[in-house]
């Protein structure tokens, strides 16, 4: 879920931008969870959503660089080493957990495949959000969201092939042009109109969350009305290796932060950043690179990671960060 409250855009704007983007991250993981219910109960009418999984991501993908601007990219230069250690966390922590959790549970080569395509994709939208609400440092989330999206066309397809491809065949070529163009083309040209019609976007900002937890919505339901039948059957395990996956990337995120000594509000952002992932965009790729019941994983981690991640943020909320 796109959203950076510490962008630099009038006070108004920002002030409604951070109202919208709180209740959005509150109540989306409710609307995730009815529009699953839904596809549940009555798959039929939505079976035919799947091909629309792309496009819809390249939406939230688009929204996400309209809410950039080329100074939050100073953080890197300024701050390279919880940037670079934030980012090396992410695609080495989840993808490894990924790969523990399949192992330890024994899951089917499909699901094994969907659990560690969700850890190697790069940080979740929604995590700026979380962090800004949980006085995390928001400068650094939105530089490891950033920088790790950037780099996902790299990296996820190259962990995809070496983790996942013990369960499944995975083409990384593909996947890699596919990355490319559901993420960095549609990022890119947003940060670019941001860039050249800044005052237009600022009108937007506020309902950019919500565009977003559409978009996300919509790729759910496709994805559940696609494997009603398998969610029946394994959906208790499925649930068991998300909530697994989400809770130790939050917890060793945190502790990696710790263990360098970075400061207090830095590890709260690390391990929101490495516990939340863009689970809409593994969704995606398994959906078209595995198969439907591939995608679960992601499906169900894109509810749970929300309810984590905001249930976190009410917590260190009332904690201080000194």
């Amino acid at each position: 879920m796109p959203g950076n409250p510490k962008t630099a855009v009038p006070q108004p704007v920002q002030a409604a931008e951070e109202r919208s983007a709180r209740i959005a991250v509150t109540v989306f993981p409710l609307l995730i969870l009815a529009g699953g219910a839904v596809a549940l109960a009555f798959p039929d009418p939505f079976t035919s959503l799947a091909p629309l999984i792309n496009p819809g991501l390249m939406v939230i993908m688009f929204g996400m660089g309209l809410t950039l601007t080329l100074p939050d990219f100073a953080m890197v230069v300024r701050q390279p080493l919880p940037v670079l250690l934030g980012v090396v966390a992410q695609f080495l922590v989840m993808p490894l957990l990924g790969l523990g959790i399949a192992w330890a549970l024994r899951l089917p080569p499909e699901l094994a495949a969907g659990v560690i395509l969700v850890g190697c994709a790069p940080g979740g939208t929604a995590s700026n959000v979380v962090t800004y609400l949980a006085r995390g440092n928001v400068a650094l989330s939105v530089a490891m969201t950033s920088v790790s999206t950037l780099l996902a066309p790299l990296f996820t397809p190259l962990l995809a092939l070496w983790l996942a491809g013990r369960y499944m065949a995975v083409d990384a070529g593909s996947m890699a042009l596919s990355i490319v163009q559901i993420v960095l083309v549609p990022v890119l040209v947003g940060l670019l109109i941001r860039y050249l019609m800044p005052r237009t976007v600022d009108r937007v900002l506020p309902v950019l969350p919500w565009v977003s937890v559409a978009a996300i919505t919509f790729v759910v339901v496709a994805v559940v009305a696609g494997s009603a039948a398998a969610i029946l059957t394994v959906g208790w395990l499925i649930l068991l290796a998300v909530v697994l996956h989400n809770g130790l990337g939050l917890g060793l995120g945190y502790g990696a932060a710790r263990l360098f000594r970075l400061p207090v509000p830095s590890r709260r952002t690390m391990g929101v950043e490495v516990g939340m992932q863009n689970s809409g965009l593994a969704a995606g790729l398994a959906q078209e690179y595995f198969s439907p019941e591939a995608a679960l994983p992601a499906a169900v981690f894109s509810v749970w990671h929300n309810v984590s991640g905001a249930l976190m943020a009410a917590y260190w909320r009332r904690r201080p960060a000194s």
